[in-house]
Order: structure tokens, then C-alpha cells, then sequence
């Protein structure tokens, strides 16, 4: 399994220096349902996306380990402490219950904010348990699983 990590991508506009980061969220993550009428979005347990510091509704970036596929979409959480990770509505289409999936999501900074940007990062086992956590403030509220 790969370790997963941030980039910068530069960019300029007319007033200020700007840059994007990558903020690699959860990685990687199995998919434990999928809910077809759903209108669309990513469910997560509430407490994982706390940990990686994802916000209701938050647009991310789903690539899926297992089959190749890429999409964006948004997060939405779930029961806390469940373990959940599904894909909804159209997006239920691109995988299957046990894909493996990273999860992104990315924030805009200027060159200084840049230079103190830590990215948060969590990789999950296959029951969606963390095994390792990266960067961000503080440590995790949540137990990780073989410490």
C-alpha cells in the first residue's frame, strides 16, 4: 500500500500569488454500501470526516482504487462511529460494496498559508478502523487500531 501526499499546483491572478494544495483525506477507505435513489454525495461517518477535517457538503474527489474511476461529488456524514463510507445516487454506479477508494478534498492558499499547510491523512483497514493518522493540529480523538 502507497503512502499518499500533498502537492502544489501554483497559480497567479492579477492581484495575488495563490496556490492549491491537495488536502488527501481518507486513503484508503472501503466502500460499505450504496444507495441508488440517493440524489447524489458520499456518506462518511461523522467522526472520520471530523478527523480529516471535512465539512457537510464539501466538494471532494473520489478515486477508486478498485476499478480506475475518478469523480467528484460531495460529503455528507453518517451515524458517527459506524464505519461508513457509501456512495450514493449516480455515483453508486461507479463502484461496488468492498472498493477501495481515496478521498480528497482541496483548499486555496496563499504562498505563506502554503508554506505552514499540513495535510491531514488517514488510512483505514477494512473495517474503515484508522490504522494511521497524519498532520493536522492535534492528535485523534478516535483509537487507532493496533496501537
Amino acid at each position: 500500500m502507497g503512502s499518499a501526499t500533498g502537492f502544489l499546483d501554483f497559480a497567479r491572478n492579477d492581484e495575488e500569488h495563490a496556490t492549491h494544495s491537495a488536502q488527501i483525506k481518507n486513503s484508503p477507505r472501503r466502500s460499505h454500501g450504496a444507495s441508488l435513489d440517493y440524489e447524489g454525495s458520499l456518506t462518511v461517518s461523522a467522526d472520520l470526516a471530523e478527523l480529516v477535517g471535512l465539512i457537510p457538503y464539501e466538494k471532494i474527489l473520489v478515486s477508486n482504487l478498485s476499478n480506475g474511476q475518478r469523480f467528484e461529488t460531495y460529503a455528507i456524514f453518517g451515524e458517527a462511529r459506524r464505519g461508513i463510507i457509501e456512495l450514493n445516487g449516480a455515483t453508486a454506479h461507479l463502484g461496488k460494496i468492498g472498493d477501495r477508494l481515496t478521498i480528497m478534498s482541496f483548499a486555496r492558499y496563499t504562498l505563506e498559508e502554503a508554506a505552514l499547510h499540513t495535510p491531514r491523512i488517514t488510512v483505514l483497514n477494512k473495517k474503515n478502523e484508522v490504522v494511521r493518522y497524519e498532520g493536522g493540529d492535534s492528535a485523534p480523538s478516535l483509537r487507532i487500531v493496533g496501537k
